[in-house]
């Protein structure tokens, strides 16, 4: 991953929750994992994580016809097990999960009260896995490839508020695929955040970008919501990465995010990437 500062590694077992350290969830503090998939190619490595799979996921796994859909759907599932256990005394195959009336999945309040206080989102795209985990705060995560798809202005007309549109098309042309996507994974974590993923009109709420580093949500009334009630971030882990977060607001102190990546081998290491945007990280 590209940083502003040199990175430390941290001496932890292959993977996290097989004897790794354990870590305290915060609410001041969001833990961002991000795991390369698309390097991963040890098969007896899979074959062990897949043991942590249930038997609904390990039955799901095959039907994925491409081969790259298939290992990034077995790590995004183990890598949320494993990662959970890190905060929690549970096993990674123990772990039960429940979706709300949305389709947002979340932990099941049988886990215990320390696991039902953990709040966790993910998300995927070619090549990047990336897992956000915070305690008894809401939060949405997006990343997305950049290169791997183009986008034009018919497109954004579909995706974006109409003052995001405008905005958008007054970019210079080579501009434009970047801000497309700085819009849409601000987009794609906040609905995440509430919850209620596409189910937000996407017109009813709108970023920009008042001056250089900052981002601004505004909300219409309709979505009975309050923009200071959120905290944003956005980084590019990669130059063809951007991710974004958003998270319930915590006013009584500043939210510290820890970057944690796993390597080809889930060795982890802590990097220190500075966020390119933010709104109201404290």
């Amino acid at each position: 991953m590209t940083t502003d500062t040199e990175s430390s590694p941290i001496q932890v077992t292959p993977f996290p929750g097989i004897g790794a350290p354990s870590l305290s969830a915060s609410s001041n503090r969001i833990d961002l994992w991000l795991l390369r998939y698309d390097r991963i190619d040890d098969e007896a490595l899979l074959t062990r994580l897949r043991q942590w799979l249930n038997p609904a996921e390990r039955a799901q796994e095959p039907r994925f016809y491409f081969a790259d859909d298939r290992k990034r759907y077995l790590l995004t599932r183990a890598l949320v097990r494993a990662t959970l256990s890190r905060y929690v005394p549970v096993a990674p195959a123990q772990w039960r999960f429940g979706t709300n009336a949305y389709g947002r999945p979340h932990i099941e309040a049988t886990q215990g009260q320390a696991g039902a206080e953990l709040r966790f989102n993910l998300s995927h795209t070619y090549g990047l896995i990336a897992l956000a985990v915070t305690r008894e705060r809401e939060i949405g995560i997006d990343v997305e490839h950049v290169s791997h798809r183009e986008v034009s202005l018919d497109i954004a007309h579909h995706f974006l508020a109409p003052e995001e549109v405008a905005a958008l098309a007054q970019m210079p042309v080579a501009q434009q695929q970047d801000r497309f996507f700085e819009y849409w994974t601000f987009k794609e974590a906040y609905m995440k955040a509430r919850g209620m993923g596409l189910s937000l009109p996407l017109d009813h709420f709108s970023f920009d970008y008042p001056q250089c580093g900052t981002v601004r949500l505004s909300v219409r009334p309709e979505l009975d919501d309050d923009a200071a009630l959120w905290s944003l971030w956005q980084y590019r882990p990669q130059p063809h990465y951007l991710l974004a977060l958003c998270a319930q607001r915590d006013t009584s102190t500043p939210t510290q995010v820890c970057v944690r990546e796993l390597s080809t081998t889930l060795q982890e290491r802590t990097v220190a990437l500075l966020p390119t945007r933010r709104l109201h990280d404290n």
